[in-house]
């Protein structure tokens, strides 16, 4: 059956309360990726990983797609990233993706303790109770907020409105402290409840991003022409986690808190993170903090080389990065894949009454207090994701036009193969051996033919590949370039093309080359399978998945290098860390793997298919030297356009269907603080957020299947994924009945 790994970058925006809402819709993608790894891990250990309600419709919507689509597709939800409220979620997801453990625990720290009566702190403010009563009101008016609905939930909200303002004023009201302490214990939580398997292949990387604002900042310097440099304060931190197996544990638990605490760190209303809270925190709970030294230099490295790490204090991610598409774009290029992959980066805005075209409500200027709270908070908040967007549609499209471009000179490498070497070729199946030897002379007759435009083209790669190894071993970079210049020959040999001393050295370091070169042959066969229907689907399959597999050697070859452990000076000895370096990638060892896979693959091919790989193989020193440049220029790392999906409870504003799921956030109230001030609130929000998320999921995973999915079917499986949600929530969600029973008569459910 032909295989296929939806994989999911996810991103959680900031929205202090409407983290209630995001742990709903992230509790979904969790559920969605258990069913997804129940399905692929083998049968004897479908015990360890028991699927409930949700998880059984979710396995059975990729059972119907398998069956009727012909498609065996797994979900690898491998980028996780998040700032503020979507940071503090984006911790624990990653944490149950890595390890198997359960998210449950997290809702409980939602619903019971995010909590107006939890979250302050236990000191008292030095301001009159009566005193703070009275201008309460007043400054919820001048800062354009809302007075809260007080209907069936009154008592409960006017309390906790009473306590909020009996707090402290001119100070945090919310304990930082108090916030470390919930997050370990929800973590603490996580690792008690029955561990099941890590919800990626035991290969696969997994990377977590967290942004956090730097209060002080630190100084960096920029190199400019005149003068040589200037400096530059720079504020925005980056926690990064990634897991490349399954071997160990990936983070600590004082780790994760940090990660968490730092980036939920909302100005005014938390204290900012200081080390030294974590440091009380593990010391009140009797614990170690085991490589704390080394993951703080790693995080703050400015502060740790001064000895400063008692200075940093860390406040709310989302001040300067609220949607932190940046990291989990820069990490979506060189992941490893031995199947067709289907890429997407799914954003959570929680955010449902942005004012997108709203009109001042007076003439004239703005207020004192309006204006203040707007630059220093909303404003920086709600900058578009516009340029990050376009950013991914600009490679996407350059992807794009690049297969128009490969598909356009195809004819032409056809017939440069068919002359070079023989029509009968093509039709063969060669030993591993022989494929080589037919691979050398096709790269030497291509550099013959191109003529002048090859060596440009030999310089071209030379550089990359140079860039390449001073980024993977931390070489000097000028340092790499003058050793190339003096010993490479750089100039072309009496007409014959590139000097053998170039040849030798592209051989066995240009590692991007052999990954092209991978890429090429899988885009050819996808071709192939368009154009060939008349061949057996398993054929064209066979074909892709050895494809794949080639490109998963090459990814995998040492991609920070062996070398990094070695003793030689690149500065002072680059000729011997290069042959170290060589010594320690094998490119030769790898090529001989790449075609003893596809001399295995040839035999079970029909001629047609069997005719497409090898000229692929073949012929892409032709297709490289016309189009390298150009695919290098734009930066392309994927073999397809990453698609972007949205979930949001602004997709349902304007649906005439579904009406139930259009219902407003709770914690949309009281400038997104509303769900701290009812358990009430909490619950809707998390349980709507559960609704959106299954919705949405559903939708993206129908879109990656080849085949549509009948109508009927789809809406068959909607409802009782709707419907196990709610007979899952009825015990735990005990505040929000009414809502249970109008949900499910509007969503066309029964109990």
């Amino acid at each position: 059956m032909r295989r296929k790994e939806l994989r999911i970058a996810l991103v959680c925006y900031g929205g202090i309360s409407l983290a209630i809402y995001m742990h709903g819709v992230t509790k979904e993608v969790w559920h969605l990726a258990r069913a997804s790894t129940a399905r692929r891990v083998h049968t004897d250990q479908h015990a360890a990983l028991p699927l409930h309600g949700v998880e059984q419709v979710y396995a059975a919507l990729l059972d119907i797609i398998a069956r009727q689509g012909g498609l065996n597709l797994s979900i690898l939800p491998d980028i996780v990233a998040g700032a503020s409220a979507g940071g503090l979620n984006s911790v624990f997801l990653a944490q149950a993706i890595q390890s198997g453990q359960s998210l449950e625990p997290l809702t409980r720290l939602w619903l019971e303790l995010a909590d107006i009566d939890h979250l302050l702190t236990k000191e008292e403010g030095t301001w009159r109770t009566t005193a703070k009563q009275w201008l309460a009101p007043l400054i919820g008016r001048a800062l354009g907020g809302e007075e809260p609905p007080l209907a069936s939930d009154e008592a409960e909200v006017r309390s906790r409105l009473a306590h909020l303002v009996r707090a402290r004023w001119f100070k945090p009201p919310f304990s930082g402290i108090g916030l470390s302490g919930m997050i370990a214990e929800a973590l603490d939580q996580m690792a008690a409840s029955p561990a099941g398997l890590r919800l990626l292949p035991d290969a696969h990387p997994l990377d977590l991003f967290t942004t956090a604002t730097d209060y002080t900042g630190y100084v960096q310097r920029i190199a400019l022409h005149s003068p040589a440099w200037v400096e530059e304060r720079e504020h925005r931190v980056s926690i990064d986690f990634r897991a490349a197996s399954a071997e160990g544990p990936w983070a600590s638990l004082p780790e994760l808190v940090f990660a968490a605490r730092a980036t939920a760190s909302f100005p005014g209303a938390f204290p900012p993170l200081q080390v030294d809270e974590i440091d009380r925190l593990l010391a009140k709970r009797e614990q170690n903090w085991t490589g704390r030294d080394a993951f703080l230099a790693r995080i703050l490295p400015a502060y740790a080389a001064k000895g400063e790490l008692h200075k940093v204090a860390l406040m709310d991610g989302s001040v300067l990065v609220n949607a932190p598409f940046g990291p989990a774009i820069a990490a979506l290029s060189a992941r490893p894949a031995n199947v067709e992959v289907d890429r997407r980066l799914v954003y959570i805005d929680p955010t449902q009454s942005r004012p997108l075209h709203a009109e001042p409500a007076e003439a004239g200027p703005p207020d004192f207090f309006p204006v203040i709270f707007r630059a220093l908070s909303t404003i920086p908040r709600e900058q578009p994701i516009r340029d990050n967007l376009e950013t991914l549609a600009r490679q996407s499209a350059a992807l794009r036009r690049a297969q128009h471009i490969a598909t356009g000179i195809q004819d032409e490498v056809t017939k440069a193969v068919r002359l070079v070497l023989g029509q009968a070729i093509l039709g063969a199946r060669p030993a591993a051996s022989q494929l080589g030897a037919w691979r050398t002379a096709a790269q030497q007759a291509a550099a013959e033919q191109a003529g002048y435009a090859y060596h440009a083209y030999a310089l071209y790669r030379l550089e990359a590949t140079l860039d390449q190894i001073a980024a993977s071993t931390g070489a000097p970079r000028a340092t790499l370039g003058r050793w190339a210049r003096a010993n490479l020959r750089l100039t072309p040999s009496e007409g014959r093309g590139l000097s053998s001393e170039l040849i030798a050295f592209l051989r066995q370091h240009d590692v991007a080359y052999r990954q092209r070169h991978m890429r090429y042959l899988i885009a050819r066969l996808d071709q192939a399978r368009e154009a060939q229907p008349d061949i057996p689907e398993a054929a064209h399959d066979r074909a892709s998945a050895a494809a794949w597999q080639a490109l998963s050697l090459t990814l995998d070859v040492a991609p920070h290098g062996a070398l990094c452990k070695t003793e030689v000076d690149w500065e002072r000895h680059p000729a011997a860390a290069l042959r170290d370096l060589a010594s320690a990638r094998q490119l030769d060892r790898l090529d001989g793997q790449v075609e003893a896979l596809l001399a295995d693959l040839l035999p079970m091919l029909p001629d047609a298919l069997a005719e497409a790989v090898m000229l692929a193989y073949l012929g892409f020193a032709y297709h490289d030297a016309a189009t390298m440049a150009w695919l290098q220029q734009n930066d392309l790392a994927e073999t397809s356009p990453v698609h972007i999906d949205r979930i949001s409870p602004m997709d349902w504003q304007e649906s005439a269907q579904e009406t139930g799921l259009a219902r407003r956030l709770k914690g949309e109230m009281m400038h997104q603080f509303g769900a701290f001030f009812s358990r009430a609130y909490r619950e809707h929000d998390y349980l709507i957020g559960r609704l959106h998320g299954a919705a949405r999921l559903l939708d993206i995973v129908w879109s990656s299947c080849p085949v549509p999915i009948p109508a009927e079917e789809r809406a068959g499986l909607r409802r009782a994924l709707f419907n196990a949600i709610l007979d899952e929530e009825q015990a735990q969600l005990t505040r929000i009945p009414e809502l249970m029973v109008a949900l499910r008569q509007e969503l066309g459910i029964t109990g």
